[in-house]
């Protein structure tokens, strides 16, 4: 989400996937075409499967004509998409999907969750306004860091000091007293559990940058906080940085890690219910 600018060369394989997942819907519809007309009689029972089997939604099919037709493709590799999609479709249900970043991949992602809720977390307000106007559907807030990368090293160790940060302690709305709380979200994001949290933003490869610090530590509190059961699923991107790797051990746990691919980490979070002050997460 990083990168807003096309790479073609090294996406292509994602292109030809997509292609070809064209190719195969005009495909099975030629074939059920084909189907009504020499068997009648199984019309009923044809179409019947096909509405269990394909039911796609408008942005479903408007991400599939948008990657088709563009030669900008999402940052992430396949295999790193496959981890997400991998969960989104175990979980067998409309699920609740939190992004911090809007870019090119952002409908797919969407499209991955289609009866569920995708909600997008961005910086550059500019950006946003770019984005929805090519694809309104998408759901996207502007969010203020109050961070700068420079600082990664010195909020990394100074926050064990502050019992406002503390995990036992740990709350988000309004708590401007722990540098690494994002204490202004929308309201949905403090009101809702979580299901996902993808963490592929806001930028982190310049000194004045956000950096990713508050994102990994608010996904953290999040998860820690969930209420309802079953784990939080959280995916950090560009874990080959100093700073996100750093921070993905000391806030979501090395033992919380179930599957690292290219430069994605997946974190499965449980519940927790830690009545000891400790200063640590992990």
């Amino acid at each position: 989400m990083k990168n807003r600018y096309p790479m073609p060369e090294r996406k292509w394989f994602l292109w030809l996937a997509i292609v070809g997942l064209v190719g195969v819907m005009f495909f099975v519809a030629t074939m059920i075409r084909s189907s009504d007309t020499f068997c009648p009689e199984t019309r009923i029972l044809t179409r019947t499967r096909v509405s269990e089997d394909y039911n796609p939604t408008a942005i479903q099919l408007k991400a599939i004509l948008h990657y088709a037709t563009s030669r900008v493709v999402p940052q992430q590799s396949l295999p790193e998409i496959k981890i997400s999609f991998d969960v989104l479709k175990s979980l067998g249900r409309p699920s609740k999907f939190l992004v911090f970043g809007l870019g090119h991949d952002s409908l797919m992602w969407a499209s991955f969750n289609p009866h569920g809720t995708t909600l997008f977390l961005e910086e550059d307000p500019k950006w946003v306004q770019a984005v929805l106007k090519d694809a309104p559907n998408l759901r996207a807030h502007t969010v203020r860091y109050r961070t700068q990368l420079r600082d990664a090293d010195v909020l990394l160790s100074s926050y064990r000091s502050e019992p406002a940060c503390f995990p036992s302690r740990a709350y988000l709305r309004d708590n401007n007293v722990c540098k690494l709380a994002l204490d202004n979200l929308p309201e949905e994001v403090y009101n809702t559990e979580w299901d996902l949290i993808m963490i592929d933003a806001p930028k982190g490869y310049f000194a004045e940058a956000p950096g990713r610090m508050a994102a990994v530590y608010s996904a953290a509190v999040m998860a820690r906080g969930r209420k309802g059961s079953g784990v939080t699923h959280v995916f950090l991107h560009d874990v080959d940085r100093k700073v996100e790797k750093d921070y993905a051990e000391e806030f979501l746990c090395r033992k919380n890690l179930v599957k690292s691919v290219g430069r994605l980490w997946h974190f499965e979070i449980p519940p927790q219910s830690n009545d000891i002050d400790a200063p640590r997460f992990c």
